[in-house]
């Protein structure tokens, strides 16, 4: 029995062990909104995909930028081994079989200049070729010590100019969507803070009712033994205490659930409490209508995709009609060369080498194909710019909208201030008049519910308030608080 005892001891303590020393790790942090935004901002996974998609974008301009810049090649065949029986035509005409076995070595080194402004290509290049023939133990080399050419489509399409219009416009476009992407994790952590301050407030309000109704019923029970009260509010005042009761654990839940989901999102673990600094003030802060939508045209990346859709529509007219009719590239290539069966003379008193080519493609018979390809993207350039000019109304008629709702939140908010004090006298009235035997149970539950609807009411006010305050800055990228436009360390993100 002793030994059983002492087990059961024993294994309390290493139960009870973690437990305690989690207890103590637990810390408790008190946050206002403005520092779970800045925390969000930092650690959130919602901003740290958005740092690498911008990462992301950054690089592919870094590429597309690289492309107009020289580039340096050295390339080699370092050996190429060939033994094998291959055909040999004879001085007189007649073919016979012979055995190959050569090796052939080259090494070439290339600078290669795209030309944006004609689609073209300039290159330099300076090349060695070496053939060991084993079979007889001899070699040979062949050397181009320079080589200048360049390679020119005629009359058809150029990547280069569309790339110059499109890919700043894009990177541009990147920036901009960072800072939206970081407007939007205000958004989401304003949600996420008012969802506990709901929580927090709807806990505050259970914990009160709750000890209230059970004093209230406590109260309610001496004065039925009396005679006083009559035996329906005696059982009025005993289901209040017991919905009080029910709410309180839904409150402690629910709680629990919004304190879980904040701190999830702000990368915090178990072993952080989280407790909001719930501030009633706002900024006293009216938005102009028509400087807030021309700060959205000029500042949100909608505006540039839209820009950018359009010269990407009339890229591919160009595409096309380039494809449907004739087409011609130049290659010309001026260099000296010269071959030698000593490495030092095959450099000495070299030969001129031009090569100067010009191939043509001109449709004759295609069905259709090149005339259809043109018409389908001038009729997908349509279908875009009407798309483009739709949204682009939508999306001014939604600024304004949200302006306007925002403008009218100052007012909502001292309206459900006032409403809050309101309801709070007129409870602690009715309490009063309820403790003297004035008024029913009936009217202290129904400015019981007023109070609580307008505590809430306050807090949802509060919520709508910084709302749409973050999604007006979203649009527009432009702080009004600080009248200033809103931007980001883009140089210190990539570090």
């Amino acid at each position: 029995m002793k030994y059983s005892h002492f087990l059961l001891l024993l294994l309390l303590l290493l139960v009870s062990a973690p437990v305690h020393a989690s207890e103590t790790a637990t810390r408790t942090i008190r946050l206002s909104l403005e520092e779970v935004i800045e925390i969000a901002k930092e650690q959130s996974p919602d901003a740290i995909l958005a740092r690498h998609r911008y990462r992301g974008n950054y690089w592919q301009f870094r590429t597309y930028q690289a492309e107009f810049l020289p580039n340096l090649s050295l390339r080699g065949t370092l050996p190429d081994l060939n033994r094998s029986i291959t055909p040999y035509t004879l001085p007189d005409g007649t073919e016979r079989f012979i055995e190959r076995n050569i090796i052939n070595s080259l090494a070439s080194l290339s600078l290669n200049q795209n030309i944006g402004l004609t689609g073209g290509q300039i290159f330099l290049s300076s090349e060695l070729q070496r053939i060991d023939n084993l079979a007889m133990d001899s070699a040979s080399y062949r050397t181009t010590p320079v080589n200048i050419g360049f390679r020119q489509p005629l009359f058809g399409f150029n990547p280069y100019k569309w790339q110059r219009k499109i890919e700043p416009l894009r990177y541009e476009e990147a920036r901009k969507n960072y800072i939206e992407a970081m407007e939007n994790v205000a958004s989401r952590t304003v949600n996420l803070f008012f969802d506990l301050a709901l929580a927090q407030i709807n806990m505050e309000i259970a914990e009160f009712n709750h000890a209230n109704t059970d004093t209230l019923y406590q109260i309610a029970k001496g004065r039925y033994n009396i005679g006083t009260i009559a035996e329906n509010q005696l059982l009025q005042m005993e289901l209040s205490y017991l919905n009080a009761g029910s709410a309180l654990n839904e409150a402690i839940l629910d709680l629990e659930l919004r304190k879980f989901q904040l701190r999830s999102f702000l990368g915090y673990n178990e072993t952080v409490d989280l407790e909001l600094n719930i501030s009633p003030q706002v900024p006293d802060l009216t938005v102009d209508v028509q400087e807030a939508v021309a700060l959205a045209e000029a500042n949100n990346p909608q505006t540039l995709s839209f820009e950018r859709q359009l010269i990407e529509a009339e890229r591919e007219v160009a595409r096309a009609r380039s494809q449907r009719g004739f087409q011609a590239d130049l290659f010309a290539v001026y260099g000296l060369t010269n071959s030698s069966d000593q490495f030092s003379a095959a450099y000495s008193d070299p030969q001129v080498s031009q090569r100067l080519q010009v191939g043509i493609e001109i449709p004759i018979l295609d069905w259709g194909l090149g005339r259809g390809r043109y018409r389908m993207a001038q009729s997908s350039q349509e279908v875009t710019r009407t798309q483009v000019e739709q949204s682009r109304t939508d999306f001014e008629q939604n600024v304004f909208l949200q302006i306007m709702q925002f403008n009218m939140q100052e007012n909502q908010l001292d309206i459900a201030s006032k409403a809050d004090t309101i309801a709070q006298l007129r409870y602690d009235v009715t309490r009063e008049r309820f403790l003297i035997g004035r008024i029913d149970v009936l009217d202290l539950n129904d400015a019981q519910t007023q109070r609580d609807v307008a505590r809430r009411g306050f807090i949802t006010a509060l919520r709508n308030y910084w709302r749409l305050y973050y999604n007006v800055r979203r649009m527009t990228l432009y702080d009004f608080i600080k009248n200033e436009p809103l931007d980001e360390d883009f140089e210190q993100m990539l570090l």
